[in-house]
């Protein structure tokens, strides 16, 4: 009697221990800070723009107007587009998106981008479906122009970024397409 005794008392305070310790308070979750190497940079202005375009911007840089930026740019740094390749690795992109889109992705408006000079230094980068006022410079692989409109020159700066860049039938360029050493 006195061990059913026993084991009922040890029952009765493990099942008070468990419903106690569900009653506790949760300790607060950790911080989460935002992968910037995923999320989007929504841009209005110069200063904005040249941030989101940076080693320490985003992977995509969507313009919500016109922009003029008075000097030389340099879209840098490699970026992860959130999502995974067939094998599950990380997709790398970087794209300046130069229009608005509507929920089901149909293309509402079309924006210009200027700038005397802008040099692609990311890999697996693309501008999309608008135009760029200015020579682009490419220094790195399989960049493209998607629904673009380069008002300029496009320059590839070595043998690999001109044998790995795509442009689609509905861009153009109005300017020379050539490989020169800066």
């Amino acid at each position: 009697m006195k061990l059913k005794l026993s084991l009922f008392l040890q029952i009765t305070v493990l099942s008070l221990i468990l419903v106690l310790a569900g009653c506790a308070p949760k300790a607060p979750a950790p911080e989460s800070t935002p992968d910037v190497k995923t999320s989007a940079s929504i841009v209005d202005n110069s200063d904005a723009f040249i941030k989101a375009i940076s080693s320490k911007g985003t992977w995509i840089i969507a313009l919500t107007k016109d922009i003029t930026v008075d000097k030389d740019i340099s879209l840098e740094g490699e970026f992860k587009n959130g999502k995974k390749d067939e094998k599950g690795n990380d997709i790398i992109q970087r794209k300046i998106a130069l229009y608005a889109q509507d929920e089901n992705r149909n293309v509402t408006a079309r924006y210009t981008l200027t700038a005397p000079k802008l040099t692609i230094l990311s890999p697996e980068a693309s501008i999309v479906n608008g135009t760029f006022k200015g020579d682009i410079y490419v220094s790195a692989k399989d960049f493209q122009l998607i629904g673009t409109k380069v008002d300029g020159n496009v320059y590839f700066t070595n043998e690999e970024a001109k044998s790995t860049f795509k442009k689609d039938d509905k861009s153009t360029i109005t300017g020379k397409t050539e490989l020169k050493k800066e």
